[in-house]
């Protein structure tokens, strides 16, 4: 009966750890799609340019008057699409507009999402994109979740003028574990560790790789972060402590009710007016880099 019984454990086990590699497999399959052409209301160019991740990176560029460029960063499983009402009215308002795919999502190539790892080789590549396609103007970057933690997590960190992060994970760690807790409550805890086993199987990188946390501090642009008090992805009192890491000039906008959501489509007219009077302050004139 003994060995029964371990036998029996031994391959619910082996199942449990199963499943976890399937979904582990899912999670990071590439969200690959046709984007097609830009709206008509948006007369936008297609830009393709190649990234250190390997990937071709595909994106619209829109210029603007001179004064100001901004590249704007998508969250996991989403694509330039996702950003374009926040390129629409900062357009509207004068800046060159850069939106992209990061690797293994919309026309881009990859093999996988990395969450942040990868597609922070992406980011860089695309600021020196558009420093080609918008000389002279200061540099800013909106990066949404997935698209905030790429900002951080460049090497060498990005040489932009202001940076706006919306929704970002302190840890990949901590995301999964919060991840795990929704979908799955106390069982959550259970399966997080075996879950965090497969990362490095499946990516190639740590855990210990995945801490934007502990780059923000070294990130000296100015920085606001945006971050919602009933989000359950990534909790409050981490969006906190991401803010307390962050080195100055800093700014912090909570924003009350908001889960982990679109911001702009959650505060409309209010989301203008602070990324505006964010990117107004820090990027009108002649770039310093």
């Amino acid at each position: 009966m003994f060995r029964k019984l371990a036998l029996g454990l031994f391959l619910l086990a082996c199942l449990a750890f199963a499943g976890l590699w399937v979904a582990g497999s899912v999670l990071i399959h590439p969200a690959r799609e046709i984007v097609g052409a830009p709206p008509s209301e948006f007369p936008a160019s297609t830009v393709v340019f190649k990234s250190s991740s390997d990937a071709l990176i595909h994106g619209w560029f829109l210029r603007g008057n001179g004064r100001g460029a901004i590249l704007l960063l998508h969250g996991v499983r989403a694509n330039r699409l996702a950003m374009l009402n926040r390129a629409r009215f900062l357009h509207a308002s004068g800046y060159s507009v850069l939106l992209i795919d990061f690797q293994a999502s919309g026309e881009s190539t990859g093999d996988a999402i990395t969450f942040g790892h990868l597609e922070s080789r992406d980011a860089a590549a695309a600021v020196d994109q558009l420093k080609k396609l918008a000389p002279g103007e200061k540099i800013g970057v909106l990066g949404t979740s997935m698209g905030g933690a790429a900002t951080l997590l460049a090497d060498p960190p990005l040489k932009v003028d202001a940076i706006i992060l919306e929704q970002v994970y302190p840890t990949l760690s901590q995301a999964i574990e919060d991840r795990l807790q929704i979908h799955m409550g106390i069982f959550g805890s259970w399966f997080g560790p075996l879950l965090m086993s497969t990362v490095k199987p499946h990516l190639g990188f740590s855990l210990d790789e995945m801490r934007p946390i502990d780059k923000i501090g070294k990130i000296h642009a100015p920085k606001l972060l945006i971050v919602g008090d009933a989000d359950r992805d990534t909790k409050i009192g981490e969006s906190l402590a991401m803010f307390d890491a962050a080195s100055a000039p800093k700014e912090l906008w909570i924003v009350h009710g908001a889960r982990h959501v679109d911001f702009y489509r959650y505060s409309g007219n209010t989301y203008q007016i602070r990324v505006l009077g964010f990117f107004d302050k820090w990027l009108r004139g002649s770039s310093l880099h």
